[in-house]
């Protein structure tokens, strides 16, 4: 059987006699042909996606931001590292098969996490990006042929691939002034991460100051912070030793390590870090990335003894085969292979997507397979009304995490599966890390006691008994067609509107969620021991959510939180009985002595919904829950309107959809999508409460960076000395352009850099004005009036001589990231 997010040919594992997968052995390198890869974007085809497909796509991207945001931010994953490989892959594999659908704002598009109120943001100098990820041999031979042909098109000397491993811990940003330790940060979104320098400064591999001479005035160097295997267990029995609870792997606790609130307990906990990248630097003369490892070894920063510098697919593959046969025996925890281009041009001239580099790639080792017990078979009902089967497992632990539930997608699914309820079941891992249950021990079924049952989908929403059915007929997928009220569908809008990337309400997680929107349900100890959230909560739309907020007059919605109770079992010695209690939730358990009255964290609640009020517009576009529209799209539309005023204007006009869709990073799918959001009533009806409740609806202007492109479509091609890419698409956007990518008629001006294609032929044929790097300058700095050089001036022929125009690390600056040549995970 193939498992979905794998390729047929996917390398497998030995099986050992306990159903355990041994080690990495031999890879099989004979294979089919490389499939093409998923970020390989195809001309989309003409018909119109379905709604089924919309709705499938949405469901699934969601499911995948939701374990994003446990994983990165909350460091409380729901489902092990190898099961989000998994819904990562369907998304990939999905948006492959449907190029037209992909939205701007889909995981596959952005880096995971963000950062968290619990330390102060800080923005990163050069923005660090995701990797992307291949699961076999020919993935990795499609991607590696693929950057060789590009980078033989653009007529660079062939890439030699700097391959090492990919260490499963926390990504860190340190940034070094003049050889001086003054910042350290978290990842968080790739622009934004979170101000731990006190906690890294207690790792003892981190200098303060950087050995040696010659630093550069400025550098960001990139790493991973971990905690050896050998440290790990032994620290965890030292925990156990004392009663305590033990650490659940590696890389979750080297993260909250870094986020402890008191720095001396991070220095209890054995951490370590390795450096593999720069950032933004100033002065740095290194041109690879080898190199670069030498000077960070020489300034005494800790550099992983497991990288090499290799010319041919086939020296990488032998480093991977090697590896993944003492994967186990290394110092720290991997989770796959690092394979980047070495040489610095050669990673300019690649460049990135939106969320990835484009000349690095990581490879991860086969998955790993155990037997566990299925409990049972539930539904969830997602944020669109899709109800999704799920299993529930006997707890097993794979490869550092506990692993109790996984998606089975549809009923079709199950049934193509062929697993019944109590079955004996294979979990299977992808990429070493998250689980999907692939069928049952057939040999196993006639000797479960009680004996195994069918699985039958309800026929009922288990959230608010509405009738349940397929949106259009033949579709496989039914769902709940009560949106407005539903508690399951209105949980999830809540959970949504809260999290980083919309209202960022920081105690509003997904515990609370359900608290707000659910009943408890039955006493648990009556259905199987776990609980089951069922019928209305005490928040019936998310249009009364500010009602919470410490200055709203009325308490009444405040108030009635004191009733709102949630399911806990009796533990003794912190073993659970079995028996469970009903407890309050937001309010404190009343005694003979104190009154029962808000906990502190309700409290928080209170006064972090209150300044969620102040939010840009952008963030207001994403907590509304209109599908397919992410931090991208509402950027987008939030910079080209500035108020909600301006944008439902738009909206109430008889071209709607062009208006809409001709804004750079929005398009006709999510213009679809506003139009018919705010057909509804009482979506309307949520905004306009919002804004009555005092939530900001206009942003204001920032005056410092200037609209001069505002109206124009600039399209750059090419290899540009001071601006990636993506800076580039940035300059112009910020400025009020729009940066397309393709050349039409209507095009203003093409930036040509070096070895500029067919775009390039383009503008000459249509006549478009076409400008160098030193006029694209002026133009961005003075708008279209003023682009060309003065009469009597020298066209820029360098950094030395700038034309009076701004230098490029200001405008690096003015759009939030800077060149980033290093690897960022």
């Amino acid at each position: 059987m193939t498992r979905k997010g794998l390729s047929p040919d996917a390398p497998t594992c030995r099986r050992g006699p306990d159903g355990v997968s041994e080690p990495w052995g031999k890879i099989d390198t004979v294979s089919p042909e490389p499939a093409s890869p998923p970020a390989q974007r195809v001309e989309p085809e003409t018909a119109i996606p379905s709604e089924s497909l919309r709705d499938e796509y949405e469901a699934l991207a969601d499911e995948v931001r939701r374990h994003r945001t446990l994983y990165y931010n909350q460091d409380a994953p729901e489902i092990s590292d190898a099961e989000y490989d998994v819904l990562f892959r369907q998304l990939e594999e999905f948006e492959a098969l449907h190029p037209e659908m992909i939205a701007n704002d889909s995981p596959t598009q952005e880096v995971g996490g963000e950062a968290t109120a619990a330390f102060a943001p800080v923005e990163h100098l050069a923005r660090m990006y995701s990797l992307e990820d291949v699961f076999s041999v020919s993935e990795l031979e499609a991607w590696i042929r693929r950057a060789e042909a590009n980078v033989a098109a653009l007529g660079l000397v062939p890439a030699k691939w700097l391959t090492e491993l990919k260490i499963d811990g926390l990504a860190v940003n340190l940034l070094y002034r003049n050889g001086e330790l003054v910042r350290a940060a978290t990842r968080g979104d790739g622009r934004t991460g979170e101000d731990v320098t006190h906690n890294v400064l207690t790792i003892k591999d981190v200098p303060q100051r950087l050995s040696g001479e010659g630093h550069p005035e400025e550098v960001e160097i990139r790493g991973e912070v971990y905690i050896p295997t050998k440290a790990f267990i032994e620290y965890n029995e030292a925990l156990i030793e004392r009663g305590k609870a033990p650490l659940a792997n590696p890389r979750n606790a080297a993260a909250g390590s870094l986020r402890q609130k008191d720095p001396g307990e991070t220095a209890k906990r054995p951490l370590k870090m390795f450096v593999h990248g720069i950032g933004a630097r100033e002065g740095l003369t290194a041109t690879s990335q080898a190199e670069t490892y030498d000077l960070l070894k020489a300034w005494g920063l800790p550099t992983s003894p497991y990288y090499e510098v290799l010319e041919t697919y086939e020296e990488v593959l032998a480093f991977i085969e090697r590896y993944g046969q003492k994967r186990h025996s290394l110092i720290h925890e991997i989770d796959g292979i690092v394979v980047k281009a070495d040489d610095f041009a050669t990673q300019r001239a690649l460049g990135h997507t939106s969320r990835v580099p484009r000349w690095a790639v990581a490879f991860k080792y086969p998955p790993e397979e155990v037997h566990t017990k299925l409990l049972d078979i539930l539904v969830n009902v997602g944020r669109t009304g899709r109800v999704t089967p799920f299993g529930v497992m006997e707890p097993v632990k794979v490869a550092g995490s506990t692993v109790s539930m996984a998606t089975l997608h549809n009923q079709d699914v199950v049934k193509a599966k062929g697993v019944m309820i109590g079955d004996i079941v294979v979990l299977r891992k992808a990429g070493d890390v998250i689980p999907e249950i692939v069928g049952p021990v057939l040999a196993l079924r006639d000797q479960q006691d009680p004996p195994v049952r069918d699985f039958v989908m309800p026929t009922v929403c288990p959230s608010c008994g509405t009738q349940l059915a397929p949106s259009k007929e033949g579709e496989v997928d039914i769902r709940c067609p009560n949106a407005r009220s539903c508690p399951s569908q209105l949980r999830e809008r809540v959970f949504h509107l809260a999290g980083r990337g919309a209202f960022d309400i920081e105690a509003l997680g997904w515990e609370a969620a359900i608290a707000l929107t659910s009943g408890p349900g039955p006493d648990p100890a009556t259905i199987g021991g776990y609980p089951r959230p069922e019928g209305p909560g005490v928040l019936d739309g998310e249009a009364q959510i500010f009602e919470l907020a410490a200055d709203w007059p009325d308490s009444n919605l405040r108030d009635r939180l004191a009733d709102v109770a949630v399911w806990r079992e009796k533990r003794v010695k912190g073993v659970g009985t079995g028996q469970w209690d009903l407890v309050p939730y937001f309010w404190t358990k009343p005694t003979a002595r104190k009154p029962s009255v808000p906990t502190a964290s309700t409290e928080k609640l209170f006064a972090e919904v209150q300044k969620a009020k102040t939010q840009p517009l952008w963030r207001v576009l994403v907590a509304l829950s209109i599908r397919h529209v992410g931090p991208t799209a509402s950027r987008a539309l939030a910079t080209r309107y500035g108020s909600m005023t301006a944008l439902r204007e738009v909206l109430a006009t008889e071209n709607a959809r062009e208006q809409l869709a001709d804004v750079d990073g929005v398009g006709p799918i999510i213009a679809d999508a506003l139009i018919e959001w705010f057909a509804e009533d009482w979506h309307r009806e949520i905004v306009a409460r919002w804004a009555s409740a005092g939530v900001k609806m206009e942003d204001e202007q920032d005056a410092s960076v200037g609209r001069s492109l505002e109206g124009l479509t600039v399209v750059v091609t090419g290899s540009l000395e001071r601006f990636s890419r993506d800076e580039a698409k940035e300059a112009i956007i910020i400025r009020g352009g729009k940066a397309s990518g393709s050349v039409s008629k209507k095009t203003d001006y093409v930036v040509a850099g070096e070895n500029a294609g067919s775009k390039l032929d383009k503008a000459e044929q249509y006549g478009v004005p076409i400008l160098d790097e030193d006029a694209f300058r002026r133009l961005l700095e003075n708008g279209p009036g003023e682009w060309r050089p003065a009469a009597g001036e020298q066209p820029e022929s360098g950094p030395e001589d700038d034309g009076g125009a701004a230098p490029p690390e200001q405008l690096a600056a003015e759009i939030g990231e800077a060149e980033s040549d290093g690897d960022e995970r």
